[in-house]
């Protein structure tokens, strides 16, 4: 498995921090093919998400998380990654192949956001009442930047309130559909016995009925209403310049890019997809926010408790070196 001047160990670890990405449900939909020039970022059809991710959209951002990731592992490493994405029109699997680009030195901000990796955690849990700073909003604003997308900070009291709507009924909506709740059971509130999806013991409390920013209950139904009600969190809405799978993947490397800024910063972030899984929700919230590109996540941001992580495949079962 040895690729790219590196040793078949050092690909190894490249790989399995990649994989540290993020992706709905934690299904993990992606594949790496490695041969001795080239390092493969595949995406896995047979884990996407149909009634979630009919159009695999969010499929897509996962694998451009799982690339931002293996930038910085191959970084680590002393290789300057050369990457090409979507680089053949009749093999759409194929999210990018990356190359060797030369020598490049790991800068302090990088080595910061590789440290980083594994900490990062999705946090479905409530997060106290301390504000987000401007310090740090600035860093995450910047983090979407650096790979060319935009994270729209919500702090008008009239946005925030219309998107708290707009969350709520996206969330009782898909609540109403037999074949989503059936798929979100699938993957998530298991006993931990799996290398994937969301066990219970990951899945935070069940949203209270009143709760204003309304999570999913990832428990399977065992876990009890949060205690602690929430104040507002930050809200980001993170978009690109349109349409389209070669900007699915963008979003993905730049949601990861501020997700492992937020944990730089001490920052706890979850997901409140169901703004960008219904079509019509999401040109409302494009809407609401006035602007022309499309959202593609939506993030809340706070001060939250220290939470398991969720399981991740081995590398053997998601490497081909054939």
């Amino acid at each position: 498995m040895e690729a790219l001047g590196l040793t078949a160990s050092q690909v190894e670890g490249a790989v399995a921090t990649a994989a540290r990405a993020p992706s709905l449900h934690n299904s993990q939909p992606w594949r790496f093919h490695v041969r001795p020039d080239v390092i493969e970022l595949r995406a896995d059809p047979a884990r996407r998400l149909p009634v979630a991710d009919p159009d695999g959209v969010e499929m897509r951002v996962a694998c451009g998380a799982a690339l931002f990731t293996l930038r910085l592992a191959l970084i680590e490493l002393g290789v300057r990654p050369l990457v090409s994405v979507l680089p053949d029109r009749d093999d759409p699997a194929l999210v990018a192949a990356v190359r060797h680009g030369g020598r490049r030195t790991m800068t302090p901000d990088l080595r910061h956001l590789r440290d980083a990796v594994g900490h990062r955690r999705t946090n479905r849990h409530p997060f106290t009442g301390a504000e987000v700073g401007a310090p740090e909003q600035l860093a995450l604003r910047r983090a979407a930047l650096d790979e060319g997308a935009w994270l729209y900070l919500v702090s008008a009291p009239e946005q925030r309130a219309a998107l708290g709507r707009l969350a709520r009924a996206a969330h009782l909506r898909q609540l109403a559909d037999p074949a989503f709740t059936a798929e979100l059971a699938a993957w998530t509130g298991h006993d931990g016995g799996r290398d994937d999806g969301v066990p219970a013991r990951a899945g935070g409390p069940a949203p209270a009925p009143n709760q204003a920013w309304v999570v999913r209950d990832f428990s399977g139904g065992t876990a009890a209403p949060a205690t602690a009600s929430e104040p507002d969190p930050l809200i980001g809405v993170l978009s690109v310049h349109t349409d389209g799978p070669r900007e699915d993947v963008r979003a993905g490397a730049a949601m990861q890019r501020v997700l492992l800024t937020a944990t730089v910063h001490g920052l706890s972030a979850s997901f409140l997809s169901q703004l960008v899984e219904l079509p019509d929700v999401r040109e409302q919230v494009r809407r609401l926010l006035g602007g022309t590109r499309p959202p593609r996540v939506v993030m809340r941001f706070g001060h939250g408790v220290a939470v398991p992580g969720t399981p991740r495949r081995a590398t053997a079962e998601i490497v081909d070196d054939t």
